[in-house]
C-alpha cells in the first residue's frame, strides 16, 4: 500500500541549536544532537515566488508519530458551479500529536492540474506536494501549539485571478487540492509537518472578480460543455454484515436469533441503513426529480439476507450471548419497531424503483464456485431474486449478478452461466482487453465463442473501478476494493471523513466533465455492496448525480436498458481477487453443505404442516453462504468479520450435530428375550425434528443372529414409531446387537443403541432330542400294536388285565 508522502516516517535530519552567551567572554553552548526528532527544513517557507521545494518526507517523533495532524472539516462549496462564490473556503483543524511544543504553525492552500484519467482520481492524491504548483500564501494559524492542543481555522482562496494568488482553475474539471502545514518543533527547525488532500469538482466557473472589466470574456461565468452528456447508471446498495445466528433451522413460529443487536441501530432514525434509504426517498421525490431522471437511472441493489433478517425482526427476535453456540442464552432484541418501519418504507420505494438482488449475504462467488455444490450455487445466485420478490411483493431485475469482489474468474463465470445469469457486473479493471463498450461477451481464455455457446453465454458490463474505490472510502469504515491497483492505494486513515467524501464527489463528477469529445460515453457508478456511508454523505452523492442529470451533463440509462443491449465490445476474459478464505474454511463449508443435502433428501413433506423440508433446511444452507460473506472483508473491520466467520462455522457444526442427534433408536432397558429362535425384535425410533423423516435401520449383529432388512421407515414429526425387525437366532447365549438409524444415503443419525438379546431356542441339541423322543414314541407304539395284532398281552400291561 502506498502511504502518502506526508505520513511516511523518515530519519529526520540532525539539528543543532546554538546559543550565544550574552556576557563578554562567554563561550557558545555545545551543539546538542537530537535523536530522530528534529524537523526537516522547508526552503519554500516565505518564498515570495510561490514555488515550492520538494520535501519527500515529513519528520516524525521518536515514537513514529507526526508532530502535527491536519484534518479537513468542511469544504465550501463542495462542488463549484457557475452560481458559486468565486473562492473556496476550507475549515480545518490542526492538532499537535507530537511529543513537544510546535511554534509558528502556518498553512497554505495549493492546487494541482486537473485530473485527466480515471486512475488519476486516486494517484493524484498521492502526489508529492511540489506537484501542487498553484500555491497561496502561508497564513499563521497558531503562534504555538502545546502537546495535544488543537486549533481550528478557516482558509479561503480564489478560484482564478490575474491580480492575486489563486488556484488557477480556468476550466471545469476535477482538481486535487492540498493544505500544507508548516511549523517549528521545539528543539528543531521549520519544516512541512503534514498536509491534507482532497478533490474539488468544478462543474462550472463563477464570475472572475479579479477582472477589471466585468464584461470581459475572462470575467464571465463559464458553464460546462453539455453537448455530449454521459449515459449514467447508478447502483445503490442496501446490505449489511450477516446478523442471523448460525446453526438454527427454519421454523414457523419460533423467533429468530441474531448474533448482536447492531442492526437495530442501523435501521433506526439516523442509522446507516435508514440514511441510505432516506437519501433515495428524498432525492427521487417529485419536487426534486420532476422528470424522474434520477429515479430511472437508479437501481437499488438488495442483499436478500438483509431482507430475511429484517422481515424476521418485525415479529420479535432474540440476541444470543455467544454467536458460536446457537443454543446459548439470549436476551430480547430492541429493533422490531424500527425494522417494521424501515421495511414498510422500502416496500414503498421498491414499488416504483428498479430493484435487483445481490448474491445472498454478499457471498464470495469464487469460493462458492470452488466448492462445486449446485444447490449452494443456486442459493447464492438464483434464489435471491425469489426472496426479494416474495418479501417486497415486486418483480426484481433478473438474470443479472453484481460481483461481490469486483471480478469473476473462469470457474466463477462458468458457474454463473449454469445458474442462469445473463450479465455480470464487474470492475472495469478486471476484464481484458479494456473496453468502453457497455457490454462484452465474457469467454474463457482457452476458447473463443462459437455458435454452440449461444445458449450459455455470459455478458460482462463494467463499472468504473476508480470511482468505486473513491466511494468505498466514504463512511465510518473506509475500505479499498480488492482489485484496486497498487499505485491507487493509500492509507485512508490519514484522511478526514470530509476529505474522503470530497474524493467521492470528484469521482462521480469526473465522468461528466472529462472526455466530452468521445461519442457514446457511458458510466456505471457502483459503491461497495457493504457501504458504510452515513450522515449527509448518501444525500450528497445522490444530489451530485441529480445535478448532473438536471444540468444536461448526464442522461439516465436504466439498468434494464443496459441489460437489453447486445454485446458490442470485443470478447473479454475476467480475473478475480484472490480469496482470503483458507482451504480449511472452504473444505469445512463443503462438508457441512453436504450434510445439509443429505438431511434434505431424507426429510418428508407433511401436507398438514406449513413447515416444509425446504423451509426447514434453507437457513442452514444460507449459513454456508453467510460464512463465505465478503461484507467488511476489505475494510478495517476485516479482523472482526474473520472472527464472525469462524464463529458462524463453529455454530453451523454444532447446529447440524444437534439436528442429526435428534433422530435415534431408543435403547430398551434390561435383556430382550425372544420367545423362539425366529421371534421378531421390537424397537422404538424417536424423531424430535418438527418435520417427518425417512430413515434406514442399520444393524451390527453377531454371526449367530440374522436380521432381515426392514427397508425405509418414516418417523412422524416430534414422534416415535415401533419398528418390527425380523430376527433369527441359533444360539442360547446373550447376544449384543447395535442398532442405529441413518439417512437414505447411509449417514448416521443419533447415537448407537446396544440391545442385549437372549433366545429360548435350543438350536441343534433341541432338534436331536426331539427326534430321539419321536423315534422312541414310534417304537413303543409299534411294539404295542404288534402284540395286539398277535393276540398277545403286552408285557407293559402286566398287572393291568381286564376284569
Amino acid at each position: 500500500m502506498i502511504v502518502r508522502a506526508r505520513k511516511v516516517a523518515a530519519a529526520a535530519l540532525t539539528t543543532f541549536v546554538l546559543a550565544v552567551a550574552p556576557s563578554v567572554g562567554s563561550a557558545a553552548l555545545v551543539p546538542t544532537q537530537l535523536p530522530n526528532a528534529a524537523a526537516q527544513p522547508d526552503s519554500s517557507v516565505g518564498d515570495a515566488s510561490g514555488t515550492t521545494s520538494a520535501v519527500p518526507d515529513t519528520p516524525m517523533t521518536q515514537d513514529g508519530n507526526p508532530f502535527l495532524t491536519l484534518s479537513i472539516e468542511t469544504v465550501a462549496p463542495s462542488t463549484v458551479t457557475t452560481s458559486s462564490d468565486p473562492f473556496v473556503t476550507v475549515r480545518a483543524t490542526v492538532t499537535n500529536t507530537g511529543d513537544r511544543r510546535v511554534d509558528d504553525v502556518s498553512v497554505r492552500m495549493q492546487a494541482a492540474a486537473a485530473v485527466d484519467t480515471t486512475a488519476g482520481l486516486r494517484t493524484s492524491l498521492t502526489l508529492d506536494q511540489d506537484r501542487f504548483e498553484r500555491v497561496g500564501d502561508f497564513v499563521t494559524v497558531a503562534d504555538s501549539l502545546e502537546k495535544d492542543e488543537s486549533r481550528q481555522f478557516d482558509m479561503s482562496m480564489q478560484l482564478r485571478s490575474t491580480t492575486e494568488p489563486s488556484l488557477g482553475i480556468e476550466v471545469p474539471g476535477v482538481y486535487p487540492l492540498l493544505l500544507n502545514v508548516n511549523g517549528t518543533p521545539e528543539y528543531g527547525g521549520t519544516a512541512r509537518l503534514d498536509d491534507a488532500r482532497f478533490l474539488l469538482p468544478v462543474v462550472g466557473l463563477p464570475r472572475n472578480p479579479g477582472e477589471m472589466d466585468p464584461t470581459a470574456p475572462g470575467a464571465m461565468p463559464l458553464p460546462p460543455n453539455t453537448r455530449n452528456p454521459v449515459a449514467m447508471t447508478v447502483l445503490w446498495p442496501l446490505a449489511d454484515i450477516p446478523r442471523l445466528a448460525a446453526g438454527i433451522p427454519g421454523s414457523v413460529d419460533e423467533r429468530v436469533r441474531l448474533i448482536d443487536d447492531e442492526l437495530a441501530g442501523e435501521l433506526a432514525t439516523g442509522g446507516r441503513l435508514d440514511t441510505l434509504l432516506k437519501a433515495v426517498e428524498f432525492a427521487t421525490q417529485p419536487g426534486l426529480d420532476p422528470d424522474g431522471r434520477l429515479a430511472s437511472s437508479l437501481c437499488i441493489g438488495l442483499d436478500p439476507d438483509l431482507l430475511v433478517t429484517v422481515s424476521n425482526m418485525t415479529r420479535g427476535y432474540l440476541v444470543v450471548d455467544n454467536p458460536a453456540d446457537p443454543a446459548s442464552t439470549t436476551r430480547e432484541g430492541t429493533g422490531s419497531a424500527a425494522a417494521a418501519e424501515w421495511l414498510s418504507r422500502l416496500e414503498t420505494i421498491a414499488s416504483s424503483t428498479c430493484v435487483t438482488a445481490m448474491p445472498f449475504a454478499q457471498t464470495d462467488l469464487g469460493a462458492v464456485a470452488d466448492i462445486g455444490d449446485p444447490t449452494l450455487l443456486s442459493s447464492a445466485v438464483s434464489a435471491p431474486a425469489d426472496i426479494v420478490d416474495g418479501i417486497l411483493g415486486i418483480t426484481s431485475t433478473r438474470g443479472f449478478t453484481w460481483s461481490t469482489t469486483g471480478g469473476v474468474d473462469e470457474d466463477t463465470a462458468d458457474a454463473l452461466r449454469t445458474a442462469g445469469t445473463g450479465t455480470v457486473l464487474v470492475a472495469d479493471n478486471s476484464i481484458s482487453p479494456p473496453t468502453s463498450a457497455p457490454t462484452s461477451l465474457l469467454v474463457s481464455s482457452a476458447t473463443q465463442p462459437s455458435d454452440t455457446q449461444q445458449t450459455e453465454t455470459l455478458a460482462a458490463t463494467q463499472y468504473d473501478a476508480a470511482t468505486a474505490a473513491a466511494l468505498a472510502g466514504v463512511g465510518d469504515t473506509p475500505s479499498t476494493p480488492a482489485l484496486t491497483a497498487t499505485e491507487q492505494r493509500f492509507d485512508l486513515a490519514t484522511d478526514s471523513r470530509t476529505a474522503r467524501l470530497q474524493d467521492a464527489l470528484g469521482a462521480v463528477n469526473f465522468h461528466a466533465l472529462v472526455g466530452t469529445d468521445r461519442p457514446g460515453r457511458t458510466v456505471t457508478v457502483a459503491p461497495p455492496q457493504y457501504w458504510t456511508a452515513g450522515g449527509d454523505e448518501p444525500s450528497a452523492i445522490l444530489s451530485t448525480v441529480s445535478s448532473l442529470l438536471r444540468s444536461g451533463l448526464a442522461t439516465p440509462r436504466p439498468l434494464a436498458e443496459l441489460l437489453a443491449e447486445p454485446t458490442s465490445g470485443p470478447p473479454v476474459t475476467g480475473i478475480d481477487a484472490a480469496t482470503e478464505l483458507d482451504t480449511g474454511t472452504i473444505g469445512l463449508v463443503q462438508s457441512q453443505s453436504a450434510r445439509v443435502d443429505t438431511l434434505m433428501q431424507s426429510l418428508v413433506e407433511d401436507p398438514q404442516s406449513a413447515l416444509t423440508p425446504r423451509l426447514y433446511t434453507a437457513p442452514l444452507r444460507e449459513d454456508m453462504l453467510r460464512a463465505l460473506s465478503t461484507a467488511g472483508r476489505a475494510s478495517a473491520a476485516s479482523d472482526d468479520t474473520g472472527v464472525m466467520a469462524r464463529d458462524r462455522l463453529a455454530a453451523i457444526r454444532i447446529g447440524l450435530d444437534t439436528i442429526y442427534g435428534s433422530v435415534t433408536v431408543l435403547a430398551p432397558g434390561g435383556v430382550y428375550t425372544l420367545a423362539s429362535e425366529q421371534s421378531p425384535l421390537l424397537l422404538v425410533a424417536r424423531n424430535d425434528l418438527p418435520v417427518p423423516v425417512n430413515v434406514l435401520l442399520r444393524v451390527d449383529a453377531p454371526p449367530e443372529m440374522t436380521i432381515s432388512d426392514v427397508g425405509v421407515t418414516q418417523l412422524p414429526a416430534r414422534g416415535s414409531r415401533t419398528i418390527t425387525v425380523p430376527a433369527e437366532v441359533d444360539d442360547t447365549r446373550n447376544l449384543s446387537v447395535d442398532f442405529s438409524v441413518t439417512t437414505l444415503d447411509g449417514s448416521r443419525l443419533g447415537e448407537v443403541s446396544t440391545v442385549s438379546v437372549r433366545s429360548n431356542a435350543y438350536g441343534q441339541a433341541l432338534a436331536i432330542i426331539t427326534a430321539c423322543a419321536g423315534a422312541l414314541l414310534l417304537l413303543l407304539a409299534g411294539r404295542r400294536l404288534w402284540h395286539r395284532f398277535r393276540g398277545q398281552p403286552d408285557p407293559a400291561d402286566e398287572g393291568y388285565e381286564r376284569p
